[in-house]
């Protein structure tokens, strides 16, 4: 199986190209190689590798940027992802895309399941969204995974941030009102790697239908009290910190350029049946993530 990995430098792309190693041989591209808004480098990168299998870890991701970056964004998440759609469909390669709680606007007072309706706050929310919708229209076989609160022991995320500040400040302010399950990229990647690895044989077999699924830890948490366990784990490992109090806010309280749902909790029911998976808990990912330190 050849696997053409994009987005190789990212939290979750850094980790599915090693785990995907035992799948065959991996194709993994950053930004650098291939730049998902020069369209026709895409395109040929794809028809010169001629992949078994394309997995899409790269996307524009700064939320509050996209406010004001619409054109790029959609650029990205949407236009980009068209062209892996189209590409796919030609060479007959299965497609894994990866998408956000962020279409959603975290209304729903239960965890959100793969057929609710979107409706996205934010231009981020709105290009994920886009993006989703160009691979649904292509007739590529695909899945679309949706995550949420990605964290890592590498790259830009908030268990990283927390970890500074802590160690910079003793007190921090930290949002309460958004729910959600933290997500480690490492426990991403493995279950990508499983589903793959399912999703061929179904294919192999002409039982493969393509879906969206729900993929992230189980549990939920706020970020306040991600960050209350972020600290209290960090210290069990030793990590030297100032930190003496995390107090909890409204979001009105940390005003952002993109409105973010209150509610980013998604059911992974769906994919736990399909796969046979057992989902472990947030807290027991962050457990591992930060041993690493």
């Amino acid at each position: 199986m050849k696997i053409l990995l994009l987005g190789s430098n990212g939290q979750v792309g850094f980790e599915l190209a090693r785990t995907f190693l035992p799948l065959g041989e991996v194709i993994a591209v950053n930004r650098e190689k291939v730049d998902l808004s020069d369209l026709e480098k895409l395109r040929e990168t794809i028809q010169t590798i001629s992949p078994d299998v394309i997995v899409n870890a790269a996307a524009y991701t700064a939320v509050d940027k996209a406010e004001t970056e619409r054109v790029l964004a959609f650029a990205i998440n949407a236009g980009a992802v068209a062209v892996l759609a189209q590409e796919a469909k030609k060479i007959k390669a299965l497609l894994i895309h990866y998408s956000t709680d962020y279409v959603f606007d975290g209304t729903k007072d239960i965890p959100y399941n793969e057929k609710d309706v979107t409706n996205p706050l934010s231009i981020y929310g709105e290009s994920k969204l886009a993006g989703e919708q160009e691979i649904q229209q292509s007739g590529a076989d695909y899945l679309i995974l949706r995550t949420t609160w990605v964290f890592a022991s590498r790259g830009q995320n908030f268990v990283k941030s927390i970890l500074r500040l802590a160690a910079e400040r003793e007190d921090l302010n930290i949002v309460a009102d958004q729910i959600g399950a933290p997500t480690s990229a490492r426990f991403i990647a493995e279950t990508t790697a499983h589903i793959l690895r399912q999703t061929q044989q179904e294919r192999d077999a002409k039982t493969f239908h393509s879906a969206i699924y729900n993929l992230t830890n189980s549990g939920e948490t706020s970020w306040h009290g991600f960050a209350e366990k972020i600290v209290e784990l960090a210290r069990r490992e030793k990590i030297e910190l100032k930190n003496r109090f995390i107090n909890p806010i409204p979001t009105s309280g940390y005003p952002t350029p993109a409105k973010r749902p209150l509610n980013s909790r998604l059911s992974t029911q769906k994919l736990s049946q399909h796969f046979g998976l057992t989902m472990p808990s947030w807290e027991t990912v962050l457990e591992l993530c930060l041993a690493e330190k």
